[in-house]
């Protein structure tokens, strides 16, 4: 398979770079989180001291501003103050918080989860021990990396569909001009031809070669009408798939080398479905094709018909090299290709055939050393 080294280099420093970004991210909010968690661990400590040097304090002496600024300041942290009995001294936790005692237990637990309680002590003895929550503040600070990264995914979200967008809407118009292209050229030498063969027949040629001439001019407007359609709505008709696939069956099986053996199958004798048929038998050669070429010109090729519901499989199997899992996928981007020679549109054109105008699906059923199955699958019209 023959890939891009240099954008698939790119891809992955831009994955790296991605990871690395994220994990700064992260990385620096939780240095934050932790030192502003340090921090209010602090203030809720000073705030302990205070209140117990308020509650022990003699009765006659004057205690200094410090102590009741400290206890004044603290309107952030939610926190309860247990006695060492078990009771509850003293909360700043709102009337609508908590409704009962085995809500305000709920509560005590749930701050035991999130900080270690600190034990409030006067001269060495232990009085309560104050059970504390996070604040608002560090609470959305927790959240903020979820928040970010969300961001940047919806980012490069909008990013990537604005260019891949665009990008598709560049090789449409690409590819349309091209293929227009390639019919008008086509379409004079065409006409040149017909004139030439009618000469022929008038000098009494053996008809055997004007026959086998016009069925190569009959071939190149056949392909003429295809090119011509890219780009374009086709227009969509019932047709029998069965016949449709085994007329571009036998054209490839009478033009082909006597090395590769030909097999044809189907479980049902006849199928509406809406085709155009010069752009499904463009597809159908174009798989066989690559079959053929995967077997290097010599093995087996099948294309078996079988019916399931309402869809219609077609099986095209090879017994070529076979392809690697990883690749079920980017084989049908433009530009990828197994040969040497050659710009790697078709299994791309033959998507493009059968699921964007045919609203079908295509896809490798299966691949080992031993073979490939392609598979097209189209809704049968009952």
């Amino acid at each position: 398979m023959k890939f891009n080294p240099k954008r698939r280099t790119s891809n992955i420093i831009l994955l790296i770079s991605a990871f690395v970004i994220v994990s700064l991210i992260l990385w620096n909010t939780n240095i934050f989180f932790e030192k502003f968690k340090q921090e209010e661990r602090l203030k809720i400590e000073n705030w302990a001291a205070a209140q117990a040097e308020i509650d022990n304090a003699p009765v006659d002496e004057e205690l200094g501003n410090l102590p009741v600024q400290i206890l004044q300041n603290n309107t952030t942290t939610p926190m309860i103050l247990v006695n060492k009995n078990g009771s509850v001294k003293t909360h700043n936790i709102p009337p609508d918080g908590i409704q009962d005692s085995m809500q305000l237990q709920r509560t005590i637990k749930k701050f035991k989860n999130e900080n270690e309680p600190i034990p409030m002590t006067y001269k060495g003895e232990e009085l309560a021990m104050l059970y504390y929550g996070n604040s608002e503040v560090l609470n959305k600070l927790k959240y903020y990396p979820i928040a970010l990264l969300l961001i940047i995914f919806l980012f490069g979200a909008v990013i990537f569909f604005f260019f891949k967008t665009n990008k598709a809407s560049e090789q449409n118009k690409l590819w349309a001009g091209m293929a227009k292209e390639t019919a008008h050229q086509i379409g004079t030498p065409l006409t040149s031809l017909l004139g030439w063969n009618e000469i022929l027949k008038s000098e009494k040629i053996s008809p055997e070669i004007t026959k086998e001439i016009e069925k190569d001019i009959d071939r190149l407007q056949t392909i003429t009408e295809r090119f011509s359609k890219v780009g374009s709505v086709p227009e969509l008709a019932l047709h029998d798939i069965v016949s449709e696939t085994e007329k571009a069956y036998q054209y490839l099986k009478r033009r082909s080398s006597k090395l590769i053996h030909f097999t044809f199958g189907s479980d049902i004798e006849k199928l509406p479905v809406l085709l155009n048929p010069a752009l499904y038998n463009w597809s159908i050669e174009n798989l066989v094709k690559n079959g053929i070429d995967a077997m290097k010109g010599k093995g087996n090729i099948a294309i078996h018909i079988e019916k399931n519901g309402n869809l219609v499989h077609i099986l095209i199997s090879d017994t070529g090299h076979g392809i690697s899992k990883s690749d079920y996928q980017t084989i049908f981007n433009p530009g990828v290709t197994t040969k040497k020679r050659g710009w790697g549109l078709g299994l791309s054109l033959v998507k493009r055939i059968i699921e964007e105008y045919h609203k079908g699906k295509i896809k490798v059923l299966t691949s080992s050393k031993e073979g490939t199955i392609m598979q097209i699958s189209l809704k049968a019209v009952d």
